[in-house]
């Protein structure tokens, strides 16, 4: 199966040489991250539109499946602030099943790219496409907290970015103190704790001590402003019981848009994750095994009302600094957090909703990369346009269109580039041979009057067709013979190949021989597959340039002696 299909757990591989050292340290890194999970768990599932149990489920289920299924040793899945914007939408416009649909048929997706092994494929998205919408969901997060962190009172709060902030300055006036004040203690403590402590994350003694403080103020000294989750949610703090869901094409045709979103987004922050693991840790996580995990994980979890999981670069982060190396303390993370589920769920209920909006103002800043960004602007104006239009079009409009549009951008532009690289070149008296590949003895070929060699210098394929035609009709004369030299053409598409076709046919029209020169393997194997060999004729297909001139110079020799 590992050769067939390149899946092979970390797992099952850290597991040959464990030992009791390694637990330990799996241990006590399993249960830090489970705490560190926790504050984060509640934030993503009520800032993605569902109560905030559903984030510590995903993050419970998602993150077992993501450690025994996964192709890397450290990485902790979960839900994440990347998919608080997607799944948001999906939630309002389709409901829970709707999501639940979406998110099985995104893991589908994934569990289909990592059978196929397109882990490797994926890490090749542009970088600005990946910094343009990270930043843009950065910002739309931060905009969705702006409600709770002031205390505004809005009843339906608009789900598009310019319509928030309208609203927002509509309903100015009905600022709160308390929240706000709540909130901006939350980002002190946040930003300033890990001078004191590393071990502990600030978000959750932010938590811990604005929850506690809260507490005060409501029931003993009546400040009861303050709304807390309990005011919002009915926590339900039991093991989830998996519902079925309904599948239907309509549904699943509406949400396939949404759903190819949230795969490519858990694919490409997965895989950065993983990678920038390796790094830290000096080993190699296998993409595919990984996608195959986050593909498993997704199709479960939604069946317990869970959201999309994927590998968040945080907690792995975490994981690794407090000393985990094997997938055993992400499985250790995930019990940690169904222990706090089972015994301390209910006290979750105490826990201000402008203390969470403190949260992730701070994981926006964070996902903001702003000073990527800024860096990029220095980049070529066609790197510049892919970061701008995927940043705005992910903030004003939907993450959807971001992520399709930035991918065709990115695509147009990599073809663009790589026209504007394969060059076509004329020669009519002589070729110098000492710059080339071919095998030859001279290092000149004298070329006889009425023989053109063309060269290509790169794939030929649909974007340099029309070049290859603007050379030939620049040139605007007959010879007797044309030599295609094709050396350097390390592919053939099917357009290049009915170019060559058609120039065949014109040349047999007007009786001048065309000879192909230097032809590799993998473009021969096409001629062949196509039929095209038979139809130009393997006489003049030529291994190497020598060979074509002297075909060439016999032909015209003897068009003179006729």
């Amino acid at each position: 199966m590992k050769n067939r299909f390149d899946f092979y757990p970390a797992l099952f591989q850290s597991l040959k040489t464990y030992s009791k050292e390694k637990f330990m340290s799996d241990l006590m890194a399993g249960i830090i991250v489970g705490v560190v999970a926790l504050p984060l768990a509640i934030a993503f599932g009520i800032a993605s539109g569902v109560s905030p149990e559903k984030g510590i489920i995903t993050a419970i289920i998602g993150g077992f499946i993501v450690s025994f299924l996964g192709g890397s040793s450290v990485q902790i899945g979960g839900p994440t602030g990347a998919f608080i914007v997607i799944v948001y939408g999906i939630v309002q416009n389709f409901g829970i099943e709707g999501l639940a649909i979406a998110t099985v048929v995104a893991g589908v997706m994934l569990l289909i790219m990592g059978l196929l092994k397109l882990g490797t494929v994926i890490k090749f998205i542009p970088y600005p496409i990946i910094v343009g919408f990270t930043s843009g969901i950065a910002v739309t997060i931060f905009t969705t907290q702006i409600k709770d962190w002031f205390g505004l009172t809005i009843e339906n709060t608009p789900a598009d970015f310019l319509s928030k902030w309208i609203v927002y300055f509509q309903h100015i006036h009905t600022f709160n103190f308390w929240p706000f004040l709540i909130g901006v203690l939350s980002l002190i403590i946040i930003i300033y704790s890990p001078r004191v402590t590393k071990k502990i994350p600030g978000s959750l003694i932010a938590i811990i001590a604005m929850t506690i403080i809260v507490y005060i103020l409501r029931h003993y000294l009546g400040i009861t402003q303050i709304e807390t989750i309990g005011d919002r949610f009915t926590i339900d703090p039991t093991l989830p019981q998996p519902e079925p869901i309904s599948f239907n094409i309509q549904t699943i045709n509406l949400l396939l848009p949404s759903a190819f979103t949230i795969a490519m987004l858990g694919a490409i922050e997965s895989l950065l994750s993983a990678t920038v693991a390796d790094g830290v840790i000096g080993k190699k996580h296998n993409s595919n095994t990984e996608l195959i995990a986050q593909g498993a994980a997704n199709i479960i979890v939604p069946i317990f009302g869970g959201i999309p999981v994927t590998g968040a670069i945080a907690r792995t982060m975490t994981n690794i600094n407090n000393g985990g190396r094997t997938p055993v303390a992400g499985i250790i993370h995930a019990v940690v957090l169904l222990l706090i589920l089972l015994f301390l769920g209910p006290l979750t209920k105490h826990i201000p909703m402008a203390c969470l909006a403190g949260v992730l103002i701070i994981v926006s800043y964070n996902m903001s990369e702003w000073r990527t960004f800024r860096s990029l602007l220095k980049n070529p104006p066609s790197d510049i346009a892919v970061l701008l239009v995927t940043f705005f079009l992910t903030v004003i409009f939907d993450l959807t269109i971001a992520i399709e549009v930035g991918l065709l951008i990115a695509m147009f532009l990599f073809m663009k580039r790589v026209a504007e690289t394969t060059q076509v070149s004329v020669t009519t008296d002589e070729i110098n041979l000492s710059d080339g590949s071919d095998n030859s003895e001279e290092e000149i070929l004298i070329l006889p009057k009425g023989v053109e060699v063309y060269e290509i210098d790169g794939p030929f394929f649909f974007g340099i067709a029309n070049k290859f035609d603007g050379v030939m009709q620049t040139l605007g004369d007959k010879p007797k013979v044309r030599i295609i030299r094709m050396r350097k053409v390390s592919f053939i598409d099917s357009t290049g190949l009915h170019n060559l076709g058609s120039l065949y046919r014109l040349s047999q029209k007007e009786n001048i021989r065309l000879i192909l020169s230097g032809v590799n393997e993998r473009v021969r194997e096409v001629f062949i597959k196509t039929g095209f060999k038979d139809t130009i004729g393997v006489e003049n297909i030529c291994s190497h340039i020598s060979e074509a001139v002297a075909k060439a110079t016999d032909y015209v020799n003897e068009q003179k002696n006729q």
